[in-house]
């Protein structure tokens, strides 16, 4: 089953230039579905440098004249080369060949982004474009369900709608949003099977952790503490590890994007926390799978972190599919104020508190103090409001 994807049209237009397309993102989010469906419409072929055979071809046909490599590699109108940072020396090879002006659109898929753009970005410098694949936006599972109106907007809808939308909701908060994870009957088997090995081989393959136990030991921290500001020195005590080593290992998990990094917003350090960050898993499904965790109910006792993590995820991955120009903070004053979420766009600020039972909650004073902007509580029921 194909699910539309938001990204399409940003692929599709990608096509129309020569440019080497980079298309980021972490294992099973559906890259080579999408290329797949994308070359429906135009003749093309896909190299997987996972296959020893597909690698052989290609370093057999980097020997050869441009032209007459990419006609042997069978690339017609658009070649895709998957899992491309295999190749360290794929950006020059793909210089090569756009530099001889062949006319075959090269794509290359990667799973990790850090190593992918440091072999690939030097050589290819004014001739790339990226963009970003994520597990699914909750907009994109939505679209998917035969009682949604996209043109009825979300603030009119009426309460069996509110329900239905909670009822979609809520098995994403635990099964996160992978497509396997969301169209499988087994979504725990799945997810067990991804978190613990297939989404951490890039790393582990390429020998970059002494100790994959270390790697799973930091993981489990992480989501233990999810909501928290992070101390590096604090956690590489808690792990017997170097400070380090769990800034390495931190840096390469945000690579291959299992997590991500909120950093603080201030501009006031006497009277705002600057130092330290927050790491939030992209899919919170793999935060579950790491502690085995599957009860589907809003009485979860983590259910607010949870709520929380699966938000900011939400806003994140849609800010990196649509390339909106936003960066995201959280924000804490020295009295411990809080704001989850800070959205800041040039001058403009969009402070978020994030619960996901609002009664009796009130948004930070204190925020709407300094920066004269009063933070929005967003909720299961009205953050469609958000991200639609």
């Amino acid at each position: 089953m194909y699910i539309p994807r938001l990204l399409e049209s940003q692929l599709a237009k990608a096509l129309t230039n020569r440019k080497v397309l980079l298309l980021l993102g972490a294992r099973q989010v559906g890259k080579t579905t999408l290329i797949e469906h994308i070359l429906k419409t135009c003749s093309g072929e896909i190299l997987n440098m996972d296959i020893e055979v597909d690698r052989a071809r290609l370093r057999s046909a980097a020997k050869l004249d441009p032209a007459q490599a990419v006609k042997n590699l069978g690339g017609d109108q658009v070649l895709v080369i998957d899992e491309a940072q295999r190749i360290r020396s794929i950006g020059r090879i793909t210089k090569g060949w756009y530099d001889a002006h062949v006319p075959t659109k090269i794509i290359l898929l990667g799973s990790s982004s850090a190593t992918l753009l440091s072999m690939a970005a030097a050589d290819l410098t004014g001739r790339n474009e990226k963009l970003w694949l994520t597990p699914l936006l909750f907009s994109e599972v939505l679209s998917e369900q035969s009682w949604f109106n996209r043109s009825q907007p979300p603030q009119s809808l009426h309460e069996d709608f509110n329900q239905q939308v909670r009822s979609l909701l809520l098995p994403r908060l635990v099964f996160g949003s992978y497509p396997e994870a969301y169209l499988t009957s087994d979504p725990s088997n799945y997810l067990t099977n991804l978190s613990s090995d297939y989404l951490l081989k890039d790393i582990f393959t390429a020998s970059l952790v002494r100790s994959p136990e270390d790697v799973r030991r930091l993981l489990l921290q992480l989501a233990s503490e999810l909501g928290t500001t992070i101390s590096i020195a604090q956690l590489a005590t808690r792990l017997k590890l170097s400070r380090q080593t769990v800034q390495r290992y931190l840096e390469l998990l945000e690579g291959i994007f299992v997590i991500f990094r909120l950093p603080a917003y201030y501009t006031d350090p006497i009277k705002e926390v600057t130092k330290g960050a927050k790491y939030y898993f992209w899919d919170t499904g793999v935060k579950n799978a790491l502690q085995q965790e599957w009860t589907v109910s809003e009485s979860r006792s983590d259910i607010d972190v949870l709520w929380e993590n699966w938000l900011i995820a939400e806003l994140l991955k849609r800010n990196r599919t649509l390339s909106l120009q936003q960066d995201l903070y959280f924000w804490q004053s020295r009295n411990d104020s809080t704001v989850e979420l800070v959205i800041a766009q040039g001058k403009k600020l969009v402070p978020l508190n994030i619960r996901f039972d609002p009664s009796g909650a009130s948004p930070s004073r204190s925020f709407a103090r300094t920066y004269n902007v009063a933070p929005q509580i967003v909720h299961p029921n009205n953050f469609l409001n958000f991200l639609l």
